[in-house]
């Protein structure tokens, strides 16, 4: 059992959890993810590990209700338990020896991912700039947080309402094209999101990671639900990623797979209530 000791609406359909996880808190490396089960009927899930403290003895995880479980899930409060909350699974990322400065890109929820790698970073005395995106100003989250983990911040809106109008990858190309000097690129976000920044970057030869969450059961590669195509081999995200060179990464295969469970999906939101 893991006790949640913190939960927060970031908006509408972001919901924040800290949970208590000594051993987790204590090993847990920026990238690295969690598998969760609420209860003994309950799907297993993954979730990036948005934060962790040490001192406290804690996990972060911010999801976005987008199935019934994550649905089930943004309904806990503080004080309840998670059945299962196994961790730190996964690669933590490698900055390569050498690296001079980053750019790392967010999209969506996907900025909660994205906000660890810059904030450790920085920490580490790496320049980086960080790009976020959003669909709208409701929807942003963590401004000062991101402000804090970067030395420049840069957030785009779909609609235009807050910061920049446009896409990720506008901002991404424009600060290329000024010379931003960027030797590395951490994209996390939406697959199509994480697939034109690493096109963007292909162009201009910048090494990029991508953080690659696929369907994902056991977390150890037995299943084998998680394979992802990287370079023409077939890898298994839980075990040899989650982050890939987002240039050998098959996106198109990518996105078929994680479609395939949709009409269950949905289904099982209809039997829980919530209608996607």
């Amino acid at each position: 059992m893991a006790k949640i000791v913190r939960r927060v609406s970031l908006n509408p359909i972001l919901t924040l959890l800290e949970v208590e996880a000594p051993r987790i808190a204590k090993k847990a490396l920026p990238g690295q993810f969690v598998i969760l089960r609420i209860d003994e009927r309950g799907e297993r899930i993954p979730l990036t590990i948005a934060e962790y403290n040490t001192a406290a003895g804690t996990a972060t995880v911010i999801f976005q209700t987008a199935g019934a479980t994550t649905a089930r899930l943004a309904e806990l409060e503080a004080g309840q338990d998670i059945l299962d909350f196994v961790g730190p699974l996964g690669k933590p990322t490698e900055i390569p020896e050498g690296t001079k400065k980053v750019c790392v890109v967010g999209g969506g929820v996907g900025c909660a991912i994205a906000y660890p790698q810059a904030k450790a970073l920085h920490a580490a005395g790496i320049p980086v700039d960080l790009i976020v995106g959003f669909r709208n100003k409701d929807a942003l989250f963590f401004e000062e947080e991101f402000k804090a983990a970067c030395d420049n911040l840069f957030i785009t809106t779909d609609d235009g309402g807050y910061g920049e109008h446009g896409l990720v990858t506008d901002v991404l190309k424009r600060e290329i094209n000024n010379g931003a000097g960027y030797d590395l690129v951490i994209a996390i976000g939406p697959v199509p999101m994480m697939k034109f920044t690493a096109l963007a970057t292909k162009e201009y030869g910048i090494k990029t990671l991508v953080s690659l969450n696929p369907i994902m059961v056991d977390g150890t590669g037995m299943c084998g639900g998680c394979r992802v195509t990287v370079g023409g081999e077939t890898k298994f995200a839980c075990v040899d990623g989650p982050d890939f060179d987002g240039h050998q990464v098959d996106f198109e295969e990518l996105t078929n797979r994680n479609a395939i469970y949709r009409e269950q999906e949905k289904h099982a939101c209809n039997l829980t209530g919530e209608v996607r």
